[in-house]
């Protein structure tokens, strides 16, 4: 019998102690994910707040000399980057002995260095091309699941972010297919904003992000419609999975749209993402396609399957496009097994070199733009005198170069 005053504590059943213990170890994940989120607004809002105050764009004209980077990356990077600027330096030699163009290397986006550094740009690298005009950049390693290296950010996704590159422009042209295409895609938001900064909630779950802001949408859909009107295109079709992404997909949709008014004599539509992979295999509907503006990921995959259609990936350029800077880049990658194999005298330098076509149009050389654009044409598609095929079936990256340069002599004759 128990005395008055004498207190039992009855045990806690068991089951019922793991359930509460489960629950707050569940609370302290939700917690933990929820600061991280946080953090990721908050730097996300002062991007938004930094885009806004950002300046108009350079006008080249009025600089006394424009600075080119060349960053060569690491796998073939290096040897068809350098045979891009070769190909430059041939085309700008007046300028750049007048002083009105200079030409710098810059060394350290190697995935070795990067790694060591910790960082998908390192420092001192990223002040060196903040010392820059415009940079001709060639392909860099991003590390990936089942790869040796260490979960690092994609350099050129990094770069984008920095040096706020807003636009991918891509043109894809098949006269012979009727295939006439100019991508726009949404360079520094979408899926890319943070995709190295997902959280892991625990072992069974795992969340990204996707980032769609007013600012971001709306400039890339201005340029868009100006490049389509200063062209001559009646045309712009905005792509997005707004049917299902109604957030973020959906925000990006209704503010190409609403640009798009501002332009009256433009035809503006809209399409899915899947549906537009189809159409552009559809000899009929795709050839009335003329302008696209896209978010980030839906503009990466696109333009791959775009680039098929004009030869493959190695023989389209990219370029990046922002209001104090510039980039312009193959758009395939860094190719490593080619290196390993003793292969890499063999790469295709044709990307780059479509790349620089578009280099030389930014910087107002529109001349030799567009002789570098003929010769291209004529050593890729019409006369076929060279070929490259990786191996050593075909010529080197360098003996390339010179086909295109001795071209670029007969179209000046």
């Amino acid at each position: 019998m128990l005395d008055k005053g004498t207190f039992v504590t009855a045990p806690v059943p068991k089951a019922k102690f793991c359930k509460a213990e489960g629950l707050n170890l569940m609370e302290e994940k939700i917690k933990a994910a929820a600061e991280k989120f946080e953090a990721l607004l908050r730097a996300q809002l002062a991007r938004v707040d930094k885009m806004k105050s950002a300046q108009d764009f350079v006008d080249y004209k009025n600089l006394d000399q424009i600075i080119i980077g060349v960053c060569g990356g690491d796998g073939i990077g290096p040897v068809i980057t350098a045979e891009a600027r070769r190909v430059l330096e041939f085309l700008l030699q007046d300028a750049v002995k007048a002083g009105k163009v200079v030409f710098r290397s810059i060394d350290g986006l190697t995935i070795e260095n990067r790694v060591a550094c910790g960082k998908a740009i390192p420092d001192d690298v990223l002040e060196e091309l903040k010392s820059c005009h415009v940079i001709l950049k060639g392909p860099t390693t991003t590390p990936r699941a089942g790869d040796p290296w260490p979960n690092i950010e994609s350099a050129n996704v990094a770069m984008r972010k920095e040096l706020d590159l807003f636009a991918n422009l891509r043109p894809v042209k098949v006269p012979e297919k009727g295939i006439d295409w100019t991508f726009f895609r949404e360079n520094t938001e979408g899926g890319y904003a943070v995709g190295s900064q997902g959280i892991h909630v625990d072992d069974d779950l795992a969340v990204d992000f996707v980032v769609t802001t007013t600012e971001g949408s709306e400039r890339i859909a201005r340029l868009a419609y100006e490049y389509a009107r200063n062209n001559h295109k009646n045309r712009v079709s905005i792509i997005t999975k707004a049917n299902v992404i109604k957030t973020t997909d959906g925000k990006f949709l209704k503010l190409c749209q609403e640009i798009g008014k501002e332009y009256p004599e433009i035809t503006t539509d809209d399409w899915y993402i899947d549906i537009t992979t189809a159409k552009l295999i559809d000899e009929k509907r795709r050839t009335q396609f003329q302008v696209f503006v896209l978010p980030n990921l839906y503009g990466d995959i696109i333009t791959d399957e775009a680039a098929e259609f004009q030869g493959g990936v190695g023989t389209a350029g990219s370029a990046n496009i922002g209001k104090r800077y510039a980039m312009f880049e193959a758009i395939h990658g860094s190719a490593p097994r080619m290196m390993t194999e003793g292969r890499g005298q063999y790469a295709d330098p044709c990307s780059m070199l479509r790349a620089a076509v578009m280099l030389l149009s930014h910087i107002g050389y529109q001349k030799e733009s567009e002789k570098l654009e003929n010769a291209l044409d004529r050593c890729m598609y019409t006369d076929k005198k060279l070929t490259i095929t990786g191996r050593d079936t075909g010529c080197t990256c360098q003996e390339f170069g010179d086909y295109v340069m001795a071209e670029i002599r007969n179209i000046e004759e």
